[in-house]
């Protein structure tokens, strides 16, 4: 399937490689916009569409429902502040052996996976501390 991507998704995957960061559809947007590359923000969301649906880039949703599109370079597991929204990296993964049991028994073939952890971080746990005192 990656011969057959469009010039819109070649030009999408260019930006993403150059940006080597999780960006969102709107911002992307504005990016390509900014390197004068003509594309409507309608064409954007088709392209990262029909891109994540070919394995060649991940998506990851925050708590606010905003997605982040990049490429996919390895896993991401991350602790996610839903009070503040800050996103902290874990560089362990605990699910390697269970994604290589998925894949076996059911024949899947798996992209990427994401692992998230929504709660509070240390500055907004006192400050939650704090009000309610």
């Amino acid at each position: 399937m990656k011969g057959q991507r469009t010039r819109s998704q070649s030009r999408i995957v260019r930006v993403l490689k150059s940006l080597n960061r999780p960006i969102s559809a709107q911002d992307l947007y504005l990016e390509l916009k900014n390197l004068e590359i003509p594309l409507g923000l309608a064409t954007v969301y088709r392209a990262l569409e029909s891109l994540k649906l070919e394995g060649a880039i991940q998506a990851r949703t925050l708590s606010n429902g905003e997605s982040l599109y990049s490429l996919i370079h390895q896993d991401q597991h991350h602790l996610t502040c839903v009070n503040c929204g800050q996103s902290f990296t874990i560089d362990e993964c605990p699910i390697h052996d269970f994604e290589e049991r998925l894949k076996g028994s059911y024949q899947f073939k798996v992209y990427y996976h994401t692992l998230e952890f929504f709660g509070l971080c240390r500055l907004c746990e006192l400050g939650n501390q704090k009000m309610s005192v």
